[in-house]
């Protein structure tokens, strides 16, 4: 029997999707991820359906994990089911040496679950860079060392618990996480494959990084967003959460403008620390052996919009970067095809040629390779918390607000990539709508949406338009 690839997983924290410089962004500096996208394929229309709490990277890694949608997952995703067969444990089971490092935002069973081995665990969602509370692995699943910490990041006097068994001290977390893929990768020598999943918790703030990464962009203009604007235009209940205070009210171009550099430069260490990654592959003659795939967890606003975060359904929050390279991937592909992040488990077992197992709903998008007009997803359904809902279609995008805000807004993508024009209150556009919503009440069922902005009634609101 033929061996098996190895897979190298690298999954970032709060990259969105426009952040590669070979993929459009003439300001970012990613030499490393522009040449994954040059012997890769990108999927340049990668997303989440968004989230079902602020930390939305907690049910967008549950779903990636699972290959499950989001109203299908356990709650927000903190905890996962057991009923649900994670992509550890399915490479596992087919024979693969299974090594997580970094960032696990679910809970510790899944992880123990997912994992044979790996070091510098950290069950959390952010942390000081410089000084990150790891655990090594243990083979029992016992991760009991628990302390106290009241972080100045958190913009509060709540103290919170974590697992810990050492710190990273004065290492910065990017390379803390590298230096231990890197000690994995160059001392492994079995012949059974590896999974190595690497979670990095950069570009997510708190947005440190060493100053030479930050000096690469002295002399750089960077711009304001075209979307920029200096408040949402109304407020749909997010306004006074932990990331829309990054910034004061309102935003001011130069803020913006610090923010984005700030956040390119982070971008730009991990880009080089995925470059030492992938030497280290290279020279223990691994890398043309092994898929590489590399993929956002979310994306972040930085001033689009009036918002810093991603809680909302726009395509800066919720469309990311997906790029794979290695044995049998088209060399400078790029898709537009719709995918999910969750459609990534699936398409893994086609290229394994294994069974996908039962517990996912994940569509495997893996026939693109060969035929990138092959299409797995028409529409896209978005959604955050019980705040919004939306339809995603390759003209238009409608967004429904209820709760908090009763407001409807559409765009026309095809020629408002930046959704700046609202087209909702154009009487032109009202058959477009009530089609839309339409569609997204088809979605709200099929996946079990129960979550819905207020419930039935949100719903019968638009019985109207059925006939």
């Amino acid at each position: 029997m033929t061996k098996k690839p190895n897979i190298l997983f690298i999954l970032t924290d709060d990259q969105r999707f426009d952040t590669i410089n070979a993929l459009g962004n003439n300001e970012i500096i990613t030499p490393i991820m522009d040449r994954l996208v040059e012997k890769g394929t990108a999927f340049t229309h990668a997303y989440i359906p968004g989230g079902t709490c602020p930390a939305v990277c907690i049910p967008s890694r549950a779903m990636i994990h699972t290959g499950r949608t989001l109203f299908h997952i356990e709650e927000d995703g903190s905890k996962i089911s057991s009923n649900y067969e994670l992509i550890g444990e399915t490479l596992k089971r087919i024979g693969y040496y299974t090594y997580g490092v970094g960032k696990w935002h679910n809970d510790i069973n899944s992880y123990v679950r997912s994992f044979t081995n790996g070091d510098a665990i950290f069950f959390g969602g952010m942390w000081d860079h410089w000084n990150i509370p790891v655990c090594r692995f243990d083979p029992a699943g016992r991760y009991e060392n628990i302390i106290n910490f009241t972080p100045n990041f958190f913009f509060s006097n709540r103290t919170i618990k974590v697992h810990c068994d050492k710190f990273s001290t004065g290492k910065h977390s990017t390379e803390f996480i590298t230096d231990t893929v890197i000690d994995f990768i160059t001392h492994y020598d079995s012949e059974q494959p590896f999974f190595t999943y690497v979670a990095y918790m950069a570009p997510h703030d708190p947005r440190t990084m060493p100053q030479r990464f930050i000096d690469m962009y002295s002399s750089r203009q960077i711009d304001p967003p075209k979307n920029f604007m200096k408040e949402h235009p109304f407020d749909y209940g997010i306004r006074e959460i932990r990331d829309e205070i990054l910034a004061p009210y309102p935003r001011t171009e130069e803020i913006i403008k610090r923010h984005i550099t700030e956040y390119y430069a982070m971008i730009s260490h991990l880009d080089y620390e995925i470059g030492r990654i992938l030497e280290a592959l290279d020279k223990t003659g691994k890398i043309d052996d092994t898929i590489i795939i590399l993929a956002g967890d979310n994306g972040l606003a930085l001033g689009q919009h009036g918002l810093m975060g991603k809680q909302s359904i726009y395509e800066h929050s919720v469309r990311v970067p997906l790029v794979f390279t290695g044995p049998d991937i088209p060399r400078g592909l790029k898709v537009d095809n719709f995918v999910y992040l969750l459609d990534i488990y699936p398409t893994l077992c086609d290229l394994l040629r294994i069974e996908v197992p039962s517990s996912v709903e994940g569509k495997s998008f893996a026939s693109m390779f060969s035929n990138p007009k092959i299409e797995t997803r028409a529409n896209l359904y978005l959604a955050y918390a019980d705040l919004i809902r939306g339809i995603r279609t390759r003209k238009y995008k409608l967004i429904e607000y209820r709760g908090y805000a009763n407001t409807t807004q559409l765009f026309d993508l095809e020629n408002d990539p930046y959704e700046t024009n609202d087209l909702s209150s154009k009487e032109e556009y009202a058959r477009v709508i009530a089609e839309l919503r339409l569609e997204l009440e088809k979605f709200k069922d099929e996946w079990g949406d129960k979550l819905h902005p207020v419930g039935k009634r949100f719903w019968e609101n638009y019985d109207h338009i059925r006939t």
